[in-house]
């Protein structure tokens, strides 16, 4: 069994792009992008703009996983083409390419890390710490890792925290996460007064609040899922971090086509260099790499991930509150 630098090895030959597929993967999702929308504005018949808009939100979110791949250098590096597409696609999501870059990768760099600064991430609370915070920190905390802050991840998640909070933290730095708002904002109201509240919904609105939901959920249960584990930091290593604390979410093919991969998550953290065309790939002809943990948009597993609220060092386990209210705590000072 390959471990460690030699598995991180054999996934090398798999780092590398495909020119073509890039360009075409990429091209093709652009212009289904580009006539979902246009599809929204066009079509008379009113289920046909419903779907529009739905399939409109599905290849936002398969062409933010491509813009991700380009964000690693994965996928058409070197390429000013591509730099100014994947740019403006960024600024079109509120996520400023820059502040996105920076938290991700220190998310890669850290992820499954107990005691490390939750950017880029869910935040994570041992049990201890948890009993020992106030009740405005348990409030906090709780509240990222909600349901509902999920549901409104194109409010909360992108709006406040990737653009405003941002900005407020640093304004000379993040002068760009503003000026993105506000282009943001420019383009609703522009849609709204020119063409209604029906066209600005079902073209701008309802994509945005589906994809970033769905964003949002992906992200989230892709490192907090039952099985999942986090090690101190003195204990952390980058390919535990990626095996046994990134899931592989199994998906049908439309899920896997539309998130583009996404789901073959542990091996992306084990190698973020290989293309999210090649991931599948990797997994099938790298047996270690089958041994993954599981999982699915099922509705259980769904709420099995979403019940996880906080790490027990006495069990190494993620845990419900209702768990940790069942089994006696010791707090250490």
């Amino acid at each position: 069994m390959l471990t460690g630098k030699e598995l991180i090895l054999a996934t090398k030959p798999y780092a590398k792009e495909v020119r073509w597929k890039s360009w075409y993967y990429t091209i093709t999702s652009f212009l289904l992008l580009i006539g979902a929308i246009a599809g929204t504005f066009y079509f008379d018949n009113i289920f046909l703009r419903i779907g529009c808009s739905i399939f409109a939100a599905a290849m936002l979110a398969r062409v933010f996983i491509i813009f991700h791949d380009f964000q690693h250098h994965t996928i058409l590096r070197g390429s000013k083409v591509a730099d100014v597409m994947f740019t403006l696609f960024g600024i079109y999501m509120i996520t400023p390419p820059n502040i996105w870059k920076r938290s991700h990768d220190h998310h890669h760099a850290h992820n499954a890390k107990l005691f490390s600064a939750s950017i880029g991430s869910y935040p994570i609370m041992t049990k201890e710490k948890f009993l020992q915070a106030s009740k405005a920190e348990r409030f906090g905390y709780l509240a990222v890792r909600h349901p509902i802050n999920m549901f409104f991840a194109y409010f909360t998640t992108f709006m406040y925290g990737m653009c405003i909070q941002s900005f407020l933290s640093s304004p000379r730095r993040h002068w760009d996460s503003l000026a993105v708002l506000l282009l943001h904002y420019g383009i609703a109201i522009t849609l709204f007064i020119k063409f209604g509240w029906l066209t600005w919904l079902l073209s701008f609105s309802l994509p945005f609040f589906l994809s970033h939901m769905l964003g949002a959920y992906l992200f989230y249960a892709q490192h907090n899922f039952p099985g999942v584990t986090f090690k101190k930091n003195s204990d952390w290593t980058y390919t535990h971090a990626a095996l046994e604390s990134s899931s592989y979410m199994k998906l049908n093919p439309v899920m896997q086509w539309v998130t583009a991969n996404i789901g073959f998550h542990h091996i992306h953290h084990l190698n973020a260099k290989i293309p999210f065309y090649r991931l599948p790939e990797a997994m099938a002809e790298i047996p270690e790499l089958q041994q993954a943990k599981i999982t699915t948009l099922k509705p259980s597993d769904i709420i099995a991930c979403l019940k996880l609220k906080v790490w027990d060092t006495e069990t190494n386990k993620m845990i419900t509150i209702n768990e940790m209210e069942q089994v006696p705590a010791t707090v250490r000072a």
